[in-house]
């Protein structure tokens, strides 16, 4: 069933990274405002936690967003935030029956998914409305698309004319440890501004074609804007082979040109190519890498990377690279913590963890000087698919996004 698929997604993507924009730069570390940068603190921000909540427990709606995992956000002009999500639940919240019953919000097992939705912030940043779903059709029976970064640049290379440009992932229904799908291509869809109406969807890589999917590289988890370049972050997913971690690979377009497959250009180990085997900037296949989606953010002259852990910690924790350049070299991991959990889900059988964190993505559009906001979603762990959507279903609070503000110290 489709519903059950986010849940198995969970424990193959908590190794999931994020990385937010970079600017172009081959000379690895130089610049005296590099330095060596780590999370200094992180804490909860139950603000845009329980704006989100309280937007999914709404019951005057109920075929709007009432969870969904895969968060992504960007600033459109005008001040509004625009929110994309991944599998997304649709359909009515009921609320907690009594005291002495059900202790939460819940939705029935009839509930609606759609593959991805969006959801507007108006400017004073209070959630107003779900866009209709799904916001991006099916390519195809059995295959779906997932939205990952956003930004808003010209229609054309030095235009005046702005768009909205959305990269997706395209996966295909799998087998065996590609259950929650095989990676398939990457494509941007465009989208006119202000209605947030989709005009077209160009596909820029088709990766059917490498024969062993955990090679194949989706790009798109994050986009930088630096001088004429757009960089775009992209990564494998090896851990469905049951390596702890993957790859990361990045790109750049001309600022204007994403919906151009034949303006891209992929990094190959000594600068940027259109032709060639990309390399990745980072990764090892053992304890340092990133998953399919990550986030890198600059704070002064350096980069910071962070993502799940990799190994016993890559359930629960998140880390920290730094470098001076987007092609690094990535120096970490860092010293982890870990994103509170919602109440009444922090230990399961055995003692085990019953709920786990996954998925950190950076949202510089609702950041504030200083500090970083950076949202992880929530998912039950279990190895019986059935008893963990059964899980979700009863605890609202799982399948949302939770924020965290993030405050940086440098060294030197």
């Amino acid at each position: 069933m489709r519903r059950t698929v986010i849940v198995l997604l969970l424990a193959l993507a908590c190794a999931a990274v994020f990385l937010t924009a970079l600017p172009d730069g081959d000379d690895g570390e130089s610049g005296p405002a590099c330095a060596a940068t780590t999370v200094r603190s992180a804490t909860a921000d139950a603000r845009l936690t329980g704006a989100f909540g309280s937007y999914g427990d709404d019951g005057a709606r109920t075929d709007d967003w009432t969870g969904g995992d895969g968060t992504h956000s960007v600033r459109l002009p005008g001040g509004r935030v625009l929110w994309l999500f991944s599998d997304t639940f649709l359909g009515r919240v009921n609320p907690p029956p009594n005291p002495q019953g059900q202790p939460h919000a819940w939705r029935d097992g009839s509930a609606p998914m759609v593959r991805n939705s969006g959801v507007v912030m108006d400017r004073s940043g209070s959630l107003e409305r779900t866009l209709p779903t799904p916001l991006f059709a099916d390519p195809a029976p059995g295959q779906w698309r997932w939205p990952v970064a956003a930004k808003v640049e010209p229609r054309l290379p030095g235009g005046d004319e702005d768009v909205l440009r959305v990269l997706l992932w395209t996966r295909a229904t799998g087998t065996g440890p590609w259950i929650y799908g095989v990676p398939a291509a990457t494509e941007v869809a465009t989208l006119s501004l202000p209605d947030l109406r989709v005009e077209g969807i160009t596909q820029i890589s088709d990766q059917r074609g490498v024969p062993d999917p955990a090679r194949r590289v989706l790009y798109g988890t994050t986009t930088v804007d630096e001088g004429e370049w757009t960089y775009v972050f992209g990564g494998t997913d090896a851990q469905a082979n049951a390596r702890p971690t993957s790859h990361a690979y990045v790109a750049r377009v001309p600022r204007g040109g994403l919906a151009d497959p034949a303006a891209w250009e992929y990094w190959n180990g000594s600068g940027f190519s259109r032709t060639g085997e990309p390399r990745p900037v980072l990764g090892n296949g053992d304890r340092k890498g990133v998953g399919s989606a990550f986030t890198v953010v600059r704070t002064g002259g350096t980069y910071v990377l962070l993502t799940m852990a990799a190994g016993a910690e890559g359930l629960a924790q998140v880390t920290s690279y730094w470098s001076c350049s987007p092609t690094g070299p990535w120096h970490g991991p860092a010293r982890a913590f870990a994103p509170p959990l919602p109440k009444d889900t922090a230990d399961g059988p055995s003692g085990t963890a019953a709920a786990a964190p996954y998925n950190p993505q950076a949202h510089p559009a609702v950041s504030g000087p200083g500090r970083l906001v950076v949202s992880y979603d929530v998912n039950w762990l279990d190895p019986t698919a059935t008893n963990a959507q059964a899980h979700i279903n009863r605890n609202v609070e799982l399948y949302r996004p939770r924020f965290v503000s993030l405050r940086f110290a440098s060294e030197g």
